[in-house]
């Protein structure tokens, strides 16, 4: 009896310990985004005080900074927010999903699609407001593809990792094709737009996504049981009454279209969706609800932070946040591979 106590006691004491840390974390991520929000609106070529951004994002004060702050900060910085929340949701259903920590919309194709999808409507010399539609859909095909060629597998997890893999192969091939046959004039602004920027973005292209986005999110939550119960294994998911196939389907949808919405707005910015599961896994320990919305929080602070470090403090102009992004990428994705080639991780396989 004491003994059953004190493990009641000392699992009360641990969910109070993680429910605190989550707390926490929160706060610290809601006040960096304040703060990266704010040194945003006041910071560039024209430089105006907080107090001064801040009243002209309400419309009001000298015209000009107003025009400044509505038109040409404020999109931009709502675009960094939305697609850092999209990858980092993203990131967190598909590792859970595949139960894999190197999955990312990279992995799964999506990126690639996405950027297909933009370079083929740059090609036609389409307007630049249709060139984030075609990056959604883009991302959507990689998806269908993806689901075309493994069902018949079942939706295995090793499976749709290769699949995703080859698929992802494919379509930076075509993509890569098609920018070399491209005039001078466009390959440029191709190339500018796969390494993923929120650059020049405008409250059309943004607010039209971060709908889209908020909807998406919000289906992520309604959809977090049955990607608990699969956290337990395929078997016991199916004790348990549940469709493994039918849920994974479903559950990869959502991640694609998050990752999609994230590519139409900012383009197919990579590291965000991979770093963010495991920064908020290091914090709040075993995934929850909470860790869905945690991870978009993360995922927004994170580009948006890269997009500042993009703007001020590198002395390359022009260059796109995806730049900044992918070169802390690929260190993290390294440290990643060596952890899980590591003889203690295989011991735990």
């Amino acid at each position: 009896m004491t003994g059953t106590v004190a493990l009641v006691r000392a699992r009360s004491g641990s969910f109070v310990r993680v429910r605190r840390r989550v707390v926490v974390f929160t706060a610290s991520c809601l006040v960096a985004l304040f703060v990266l929000l704010t040194v945003s609106l006041t910071t560039g070529e024209m430089r105006m005080p907080a107090g001064t951004a801040l009243r002209a994002l309400a419309g009001l004060g000298d015209p000009g900074d107003v025009l400044v702050v509505q038109q040409f900060r404020a999109p931009r910085i709502v675009a960094a927010i939305v697609a850092g929340a999209g990858l980092g949701a993203a990131g967190c259903v598909l590792q859970r999903l595949f139960r894999n920590p190197l999955a990312s919309p990279d992995v799964m194709g999506v990126t690639g699609g996405a950027s297909l999808g933009a370079v083929a409507l740059i090609a036609a010399r389409a307007s630049q407001t249709l060139v984030p539609l075609g990056a959604l859909g883009g991302g959507l095909l990689a998806a269908l593809l993806l689901g075309v060629f493994a069902w018949r597998s079942g939706l295995a997890v090793t499976r749709l990792v290769l699949t995703g893999l080859a698929v992802q192969a494919g379509l930076a091939a075509a993509v890569n094709l098609m920018i070399v046959r491209f005039p001078a004039e466009l390959a440029g602004s191709a190339l500018q737009w796969t390494t993923g920027s929120v650059y020049g973005r405008t409250w059309t292209e943004v607010s039209g996504a971060g709908g889209a986005m908020v909807l998406a999110l919000a289906v992520t939550l309604v959809l977090h049981r049955r990607l608990a119960v699969l956290d337990l294994g395929d078997d016991s998911a199916g004790a348990l009454g549940l469709r493994t196939s039918a849920a994974r389907l479903q559950l990869l949808f959502v991640a694609v279209a998050l990752a999609s919405l994230a590519a139409a707005v900012a383009g197919p910015v990579t590291f965000v969706a991979l770093a963010v599961p495991h920064i908020v896994r290091f914090v709040t320990g075993p995934p929850t609800a909470a860790s869905l919305g945690l991870a978009g929080l993360t995922g927004a602070v994170l580009l948006l932070a890269s997009d500042l470090v993009v703007q001020h403090l590198l002395p390359i102009e022009g260059l796109p946040v995806g730049a900044v992004t992918a070169t802390l990428g690929a260190p993290w994705l390294l440290v990643l591979m060596f952890r899980q080639s590591s003889p203690l991780q295989r011991s735990r396989a």
